[in-house]
């Protein structure tokens, strides 16, 4: 079995994408917890209807982001953990989880890396200007969205295209190449066949 945890901030979409991928596939691979640094983030609700465990809280409820890093660790030692999955997580990961966790936090980014760095991927590429865009999946290191890349594909941005739907686009190929690429990862490490 691998064990997962994923870390969102948001609407849950990613996340709900890889456990319904997850349960079609009848992989071994479990979600173990969700960690969720918005206690509102519609996530929550989506980790809940799944039985998920949910670690939620803010980080200004600490007294710095090493504590709140180390707060998330504590939990997480609980589970024997594979992989730490982001999802739509929108804070900075420190060296305190890249240490506890080496070469086995994995982030999603809707452009293609090293283009398009930052939280405004989509929007960055559309107003740039680019004709083709499209997804990275990357493991973590301490700078943003810098990590050795896993898997990218790309997406093509029509004229007729808006933000909106050049977003549309990228979270169908997202959906399918996170769940793809966690998977390469997993066998690539024999934790799944």
């Amino acid at each position: 079995m691998a064990n997962i945890a994923i870390f969102a901030s948001g609407t849950g979409t990613n996340f709900v994408a890889l456990d319904q991928h997850i349960q079609k596939s009848k992989l071994p691979i479990r979600i173990q917890c969700l960690i969720c640094d918005q206690p509102t983030a519609l996530v929550i609700n989506e980790a809940r209807k799944r039985n998920i465990p949910v670690w939620t809280h803010r980080l200004n409820e600490f007294e710095s982001k090493k504590a709140y890093e180390m707060a998330i660790l504590k939990e997480l030692r609980q589970y024997k953990l594979d992989l730490i999955v982001l999802a739509g997580y929108m804070k900075i990961v420190t060296d305190v989880l890249l240490s506890a966790y080496p070469q086995s936090i994995v982030n999603l980014h809707p452009a293609l890396l090293p283009a398009f760095p930052g939280k405004n991927g989509i929007e960055d590429a559309f107003n740039y200007g680019v004709k083709v865009t499209g997804v990275t999946v990357h493991w973590i290191d301490t700078g943003i969205d810098t990590g050795p890349i896993i898997a990218q594909e790309a997406v093509n941005i029509l004229p007729d295209d808006s933000v909106e739907s050049l977003a549309a686009k990228i979270h169908r190929v997202e959906h399918q190449l996170y769940f793809d690429s966690l998977c390469k990862v997993l066998r690539q490490r024999a934790l799944i066949k």
